[in-house]
């Protein structure tokens, strides 16, 4: 917990992860704040996917916890940690190619109570994919599609939304949308955010507290704002 007593939604005790034989993670201990968002930094290869994905339950951690809202949810299924309010958005702008926008968007949004209140605000944070509501997926540009796919997690309305480089390989002009929603979503409140981003200035500007990662291990850890930047790229320079 965070000095000053404040929730927190996500906490990654010690945890150990990796890929058959080989650890990635070796004991990871951090916590994203309730209502916050949280950065998580470091080079290629660092392990930061693989938080991510041990968080979502798609790697199950050799040793430590995973706890949401105090809940251990360490050997959960990856849908049963949906069903509590978790979404995931990978790297690779991931989307069914061969559905239309508004296709990807009513996959998700069906069988939920408020699925087209939930698809309406998505597409109010993205007004260019309600213009492109009947185009296929695979035929949208990189930065489209990375939109679409944080609007998709978005339909679910999640507490917590764990993002992964939603920045990575995209037009400027679109990064600049996905930073200006992203913010948004950190200063409206109800959503906690887990950030891996390799953009240090836009990081910064999210988040409340950061984390930098270097071969599996977190080696600094602090306060976000503008004011961290320097000190965030000093780590990495390192």
């Amino acid at each position: 917990m965070y000095e000053g007593g404040e929730r927190t939604e996500l906490e990654i005790d010690t945890v150990r992860s990796g890929y058959d034989r080989a650890t990635v993670l070796h004991g990871v201990t951090l916590t994203v704040p309730g209502n916050g968002v949280a950065a998580v930094l470091g080079h290629n290869g660092a392990g930061k996917s693989t938080l991510l994905r041990t968080v979502m339950g798609l790697i199950k951690p050799r040793s430590g916890s995973v706890l949401l809202d105090g809940e251990d949810i360490t050997r959960l299924a990856p849908h049963r940690r949906v069903a509590r309010g978790m979404a995931y958005v990978p790297q690779g702008q991931q989307s069914f190619p061969h559905l239309t926008t508004a296709e990807n968007l009513r996959l998700v949004a069906d069988g939920r109570p408020y699925g087209k209140e939930a698809v309406a605000e998505a597409l109010d944070l993205f007004p260019v994919l309600r213009e492109l509501s009947g185009r296929r997926a695979g035929l949208l540009s990189g930065g489209q599609r990375q939109q679409l796919a944080i609007a998709r997690a978005l339909v679910t309305r999640p507490r917590l939304l764990l993002l992964d480089e939603p920045t990575e390989g995209i037009q400027p002009s679109v990064v600049a949308e996905i930073e200006e929603t992203v913010l948004s979503l950190a200063r409206r409140g109800g959503m906690s955010v887990l950030l891996v981003e390799q953009h240090v200035g836009f990081a910064m500007r999210a988040a409340q507290h950061y984390h930098v990662l270097e071969a599996g291990r977190v080696t600094s850890s602090g306060e976000g704002g503008t004011g961290a930047e320097r000190t965030v790229r000093e780590a990495l320079s390192v």
